[in-house]
């Protein structure tokens, strides 16, 4: 039987909806930035305790991360393949300085070790190679540098929840938004980063709370506004994390030209130049 392919189509009509649908399930994905955007700036303050970072989103929709981490960063990129949605990104941007750009993630249009973070949030499942993906992430990032992520686990709970549940609870959820094939197994994900060179520093599941909220708006029919998510430690459906790109490259014959005494790479590892810390 013939895989069904994955709707990457959809985003291209949303326009504002983006914003301001509460039947569509972007709905569901701006309520769960709520709880990730935080997890991520937390982060990466945590890490380079500095804002002089250049920071790239790949499949960054209309900006949900990018406008809201250019608040804080000085560098920050969004990268789609769909140019309605950077048009939406765009008028969205509250500094008008993210760098928006049409682009292929498989071949990412950036320097290599040019970023300091590089996020692939609710974007991998939406590619048939999720590999090549992540090898062009470690490429342009710097060595200490963080990797984002957020997928879907594979498995019968996650097709009936995240596909059929989301189907009859959001009305307007096209066909094959998701497909199953496409959702990665934390194992499967991790075993991709560790063998190019990004050492995993947390995982956690993330889902909606169990509450009236939620009740309510599956009654509705609608993502009702005190809708919620929240981390956990179970990784059955969705989960998100952050790993970091190791200080020295082994599989280049240049490593211990760059290497210090430290192990941190001597030249263009992440982090802010002296001067710039919080």
């Amino acid at each position: 039987m013939k895989k069904p392919r994955v709707n990457n189509e959809y985003y291209d009509d949303l326009g504002d909806q983006w914003y301001e649908a509460d039947d569509d399930p972007v709905a569901i994905l701006r309520a769960e930035q709520r709880i990730k955007n935080p997890w991520i700036r937390n982060r990466i303050e945590e890490h380079f305790q500095c804002t002089d970072l250049s920071i790239a989103d790949i499949g960054c929709g209309a900006g949900f991360l990018t406008n809201d981490l250019v608040k804080t960063y000085t560098s920050v990129h969004g990268l789609d393949a769909s140019e309605s949605s950077l048009q939406t990104a765009r008028s969205r941007d509250p500094a008008g300085t993210v760098q928006y750009q049409l682009g292929n993630a498989y071949e990412l249009p950036y320097e290599e070790r040019s970023m300091d973070v590089v996020c692939a949030m609710d974007f991998l499942e939406h590619v048939e190679e999720p590999a090549r993906v992540i090898s062009e992430c470690v490429r342009i990032l710097k060595p200490g540098g963080l990797f984002f992520y957020h997928t879907f686990n594979r498995n019968p709970l996650s097709w009936l929840i995240i596909i059929k549940f989301m189907e009859w609870f959001v009305p307007n959820t096209p066909k094959h938004l998701h497909v199953l094939h496409l959702f990665i197994k934390p194992r499967e994900l991790l075993e991709m980063m560790q063998g190019r060179g990004l050492v995993n520093l947390e995982i956690h599941g993330i889902g909606p709370r169990f509450n009236g909220a939620l009740f309510r708006s599956m009654i509705a029919r609608r993502v009702l506004p005190d809708f919620t998510f929240h981390l956990s430690s179970h990784t059955m459906l969705g989960y998100i994390g952050v790993s970091e790109k190791e200080h020295v490259d082994f599989s280049s014959p240049f490593s211990n030209e760059f290497a210090d005494a430290s192990g941190r790479d001597g030249t263009g590892g992440a982090g802010c130049s002296e001067g710039n810390s919080l």
